[in-house]
């Protein structure tokens, strides 16, 4: 018996996957494979495909999705047929003693945690946990990903990616497959790869962007907007790239006040060597307190274009450009 939950879909289908196909191998295809949804049917109905021998197999699969929809709703009832005891408490009493030749596999990525059946499930090794990953593992596991597929791609590219297509898996592995056929097998995967299969802009034009705020010119840095921005995604990936661009930046400065040559700052701050020059001249051109608030005004921008805001995405960004462009510490009158 497995219990699966958690928010992520890639994964938990992933994990149902390699369940079903170990439990029904070396069998006859169909004859031992139930599915259900919650909700739909009763929980009596299916323990009693658990507990029904296989035919002609070493075992059965049952899986039953949409577990959540057993959880009790405001009026203390669950989803279905109403019967004595709690689909859950029904389900837990079943894994005292589940049915040696059935593996019975229960999806619920919105399932209580606080529930017996979760606990229980995580204190004798039968859950498994489908989390979203954190952002600062998501490019290892694009790094993975890209391996198994046979390509190649270094940290600061999957850093890319991360940002641009994160932090949903099934998004990401798009790309991934994407990028993958389009480099071909045993190649790298290269910022100008991302830039023609996933963002549609090139990052020597993001540069050209934060080169304008840099200098506080407002506007070169409009007229830099105006070419890369692409109204089909409201501007959310170039948000991806000059956020990841910005990180790019704090981390190279800070390597740098800490003693590094230019060269290692580069690489620490997820960059290649020779783009240690290029670096160097963007870190000076932006005074630290200036640099170190950018995070700030890119994560309000965020939330503006997600639908914090009625106004145009384009007039948004323009906006956020300009603020951007101002020194810090600037005051600005109400309504300017």
């Amino acid at each position: 018996m497995y219990l699966v939950a958690g928010e992520e879909a890639l994964l938990a289908s992933s994990v149902v996957l390699a369940i079903k196909t170990a439990s029904l191998k070396g069998g006859v295809a169909g004859l031992n494979e139930d599915q259900y949804q919650a909700g739909e049917v009763d929980v009596d109905k299916v323990l009693a495909a658990a507990r029904t021998l296989p035919m002609m197999a070493k075992r059965r699969y049952v899986l039953l999705r949409g577990l959540e929809r057993w959880e009790p709703k405001a009026g203390g009832k669950s989803e279905g047929k109403i019967t004595d005891k709690d689909p859950l408490e029904k389900l837990l009493d079943y894994a005292k003693a589940p049915s040696p030749s059935t593996v019975l596999v229960l999806l619920g990525a919105g399932v209580d945690k606080r529930r017996k059946l979760y606990t229980v499930a995580k204190a004798d090794g039968f859950l498994v946990a489908c989390e979203p990953l954190s952002r600062g593992d998501l490019p290892r596991w694009i790094e993975q990903r890209v391996s198994a597929r046979g390509c190649k791609i270094n940290a600061a590219v999957a850093d890319l990616l991360a940002e641009l297509t994160g932090p949903e898996l099934s998004p990401v592995a798009d790309a991934v497959e994407r990028l993958c056929l389009y480099v071909g097998d045993g190649n790298e995967i290269s910022e100008d790869s991302v830039a023609t299969c996933i963002v549609r802009l090139r990052q020597a034009s993001v540069w050209e962007l934060v080169s304008a705020v840099g200098r506080r010119d407002a506007g070169a840095a409009l007229a830099a907007l105006a070419d890369v921005y692409d109204p089909q995604d409201r501007g959310l990936r170039l948000l991806g790239v000059l956020a990841w661009s910005t990180r790019q930046l704090l981390r190279f400065d800070s390597a740098v006040r800490g003693g590094a040559s230019p060269d290692q700052a580069a690489i620490r701050a997820g960059a290649p060597p020779f783009k240690a020059r290029e670096l160097s001249q963007q870190v000076k051109a932006l005074p630290r307190a200036d640099l170190e608030r950018w995070p700030e005004l890119l994560a309000r921008l965020d939330l503006e274009l997600k639908g914090g805001t009625r106004r145009p995405p384009q007039a948004v960004l323009e906006s956020a450009i300009l603020k951007l462009c101002r020194p810090s510490g600037t005051n600005v009158r109400r309504g300017a």
